[in-house]
C-alpha cells in the first residue's frame, strides 16, 4: 500500500508541475493582442499619443490602421498585409506600427470621412501625409487585398520623405 500511495502522489505531482509549467510557459509568451492579426513579429503600440511620441523620438513614421473586427473589407487587407513579408518586413523596421479599432479625436486622420479600412501615414514632425493615397478618389486611404504593391510603394515613399527632409 505505501508503494502504492507513493506512486499515486508521484503521477499527481508529475501532472501538477507539468500543468503549472504548461501555464507558465503560455504566461511567457509575448501577447499579442495589439497585432490583432495585422503580423505578429510587429511591434505595436498601444495608442494613438504614443505612435506620435515613438514616430517623434525614433525619427520613424507612424503608420496607422483603422479597421474593425466584423467589416469583410477589413479582414480581406488584413489577411493580405499579414502575408505580405515586404509589408511586414518593413513595418517591423522602418515604422512605428498602430491599428486602432476606434475613432481618434485627431480629426487629420479623417480629413475625408471616417470609413474602414484606412490607412494613414504620419511623419516624425507629426505632420499627417495627406500626400500618400491609395487608388481610390473618394476613399483616399482605403486600401484592398490586391492593393499591396500600392501600399508597399506609400510605405517606400514614406521612408523617402523623411531622409529628404532631414
Amino acid at each position: 500500500i505505501m508503494v502504492h500511495s507513493t506512486l499515486a502522489l508521484s503521477l499527481l505531482l508529475i501532472a501538477v508541475s507539468s500543468n503549472l509549467a504548461m501555464a507558465i510557459k503560455k504566461e511567457k509568451r509575448a501577447p499579442q493582442t495589439l497585432s490583432r492579426g495585422w503580423g505578429d513579429e510587429i511591434t505595436w503600440v498601444q495608442t494613438y499619443e504614443e505612435g506620435l511620441y515613438q514616430a517623434k523620438k525614433s525619427n520613424k513614421p507612424l503608420m496607422v490602421i483603422h479597421h474593425l473586427e466584423d467589416c469583410q473589407y477589413c479582414q480581406a487587407l488584413k489577411k493580405a498585409f499579414a502575408e505580405n513579408e515586404e509589408i511586414q518586413e518593413m513595418a517591423q523596421n522602418n515604422f512605428v506600427m498602430l491599428n486602432l479599432m476606434h475613432e481618434t479625436t485627431d480629426k487629420n486622420l479623417s480629413p475625408d470621412g471616417q470609413y474602414v479600412p484606412r490607412i494613414m501615414f504620419i511623419d516624425p514632425s507629426l505632420t499627417v501625409r495627406a500626400d500618400i493615397t491609395g487608388r481610390y478618389s473618394n476613399r483616399l486611404y482605403t486600401y484592398e487585398p490586391q492593393d499591396m504593391p500600392i501600399l508597399i510603394e506609400n510605405m517606400k515613399k514614406a521612408l523617402r520623405l523623411i531622409q529628404t527632409e532631414l
